[in-house]
């Protein structure tokens, strides 16, 4: 007898413990000497890989759905993959994608689940379909599916995907802006077209300088507002561009910070917030220069005292902490601290914190609601004068994270391991 196991019996809890086990015994594995065998073992384990890549879109379906993952401390399913599972914004993009269009696409979902149609492909059919109703998404899938099998690259399978979207948004009526394609790339160039209903359509190209420009400006103000924001970044970046355009963005500052002893003739330089460092004197002639704001620090490399017993922070101390945080003090939150809320560390409603600026930190609005109706969950360090938060799990529910933490299970403590498949 091969196996005293039936795996059709096995609960998803067990066949995901099984296959953590064989990855664990995979990657100790010395790959073979022979080409051919390796050519053969990586296809057959991509297509393996392709069928779990189905298994985890059905799993990340139901945690979006439920929003299982706000119980977490993550705002949104795209902070959880990111942080949880250490994946890029694109990667993670993809996979939330194809989530939540597969049980649109059901030739796909069911290829994919065979392992007849590989991953990359279904991520390119879920992000070319994922504007379109549900009726041109059926058309949609047969076309882009049929030039997926015939062996089309899913690069070509994607701008057929896109052209599939112009016809579309041509059959309803929306011409959209006009191509130029006469334009090279020495220069960076804008064409503005208007439409009928007092609108218009923007395009055009921007060399590395000014997109440097352009990012800085805009992708700060480009950020997720909380967790109840539902544009995609091209609505948040019109929303910035609004914000510029309308002046909105003139209280940025330039922060010069430096001790007490620079600006009294010491040699000890200052420095900007990203790091870079700036001469003594010359910190000495910024912080009587307009528009540049000194933050003086005692000895400890502690900010002065700013503070007093108020329930909303002075002017003066978030200034203080915008220079002190870059972002959001939640581990893995990566909304910037210009956007953030001024939060009481030990709870402003309990009686605790004072509105001292060594009680204080910046928090997203997501995080700052979230740590109030879940202190329980929330674990608050101290570092270098900086306040790190981070999200614990709900009570009583303990996660295994083995591979994530280098640890390799237990073959004894397992029912799925090799000696419990063989006979």
């Amino acid at each position: 007898m091969d196996s005293i196991v039936d795996l059709s019996s096995a609960s998803t809890a067990q066949l995901v413990e099984a296959a953590a086990a064989i990855a664990a015994q995979l990657v100790q594995r010395p790959a073979p000497e022979s080409g051919a065998a390796c050519m053969e073992l990586a296809e057959e384990l991509a297509t393996a890989i392709d069928q779990t890549e189905c298994v985890l879109a059905g799993l990340i379906a139901v945690v979006d759905r439920t929003g299982e993952m706000k119980h977490w401390g993550f705002a949104s399913t795209q902070a959880w993959l990111r942080c949880r599972m250490g994946m890029r914004e694109g990667r993670a993009k993809e996979r939330i994608t194809l989530a939540r269009q597969l049980p649109r696409l059901e030739r796909v979902s069911q290829q994919m689940a065979t392992g007849a149609l590989p991953y990359g492909y279904a991520a390119t059919i879920a992000d070319a379909v994922h504007r379109l109703g549900d009726a041109d998404c059926a058309t949609a899938e047969d076309i882009l599916l049929k030039a997926a099998n015939e062996g089309l690259s899913a690069g070509k399978v994607a701008r057929l995907g896109n052209k599939i979207h112009d016809l579309v948004t041509e059959r309803n009526g929306d011409d959209g802006p006009p191509e130029d394609v006469r334009r090279g790339y020495e220069r960076s160039w804008l064409a503005v077209s208007r439409s009928l209903d007092g609108g218009c359509y923007v395009k055009g190209w921007l060399n590395p300088e000014d997109t440097a420009l352009l990012d800085g400006t805009l992708a700060p103000l480009a950020k997720p507002a909380g967790s109840d924001d539902r544009r995609d970044l091209a609505e948040r970046t019109a929303a910035a561009l609004t914000t510029v355009l309308s002046g909105g963005h003139r209280n940025t500052r330039i922060t010069v910070i430096a001790r007490l002893d620079t600006l009294t003739g010491d040699d000890q330089p200052g420095w900007l917030r990203d790091g870079t460092p700036i001469p003594a004197a010359q910190v000495r002639r910024l912080a009587l220069t307009a528009g540049v704001s000194p933050l003086i620090l005692g000895p400890d490399h502690e900010p002065l005292y700013l503070g007093h017993a108020v329930r909303i922070a002075s002017h003066g101390q978030r200034r203080v902490l915008e220079t002190m945080y870059e972002s959001c003090a939640v581990q893995g939150c990566e909304v910037p601290g210009l956007l953030c809320e001024v939060d009481h560390v030990d709870g402003w409603a309990l009686g605790n914190s004072p509105t001292d600026i060594d009680k204080l930190a910046l928090c997203c609005g997501w995080h700052n609601r979230w740590k109030h109706t879940h202190p329980d969950q929330m674990q608050i360090t101290k570092t270098d004068g900086l306040y790190r938060y981070r999200a614990l799990p709900p009570e009583g529910i303990a996660r295994s994270r083995r591979g994530r933490l280098g640890r390799s299970p237990d073959p004894a403590a397992n029912p799925w391991h090799d000696d419990h498949l063989a006979a």
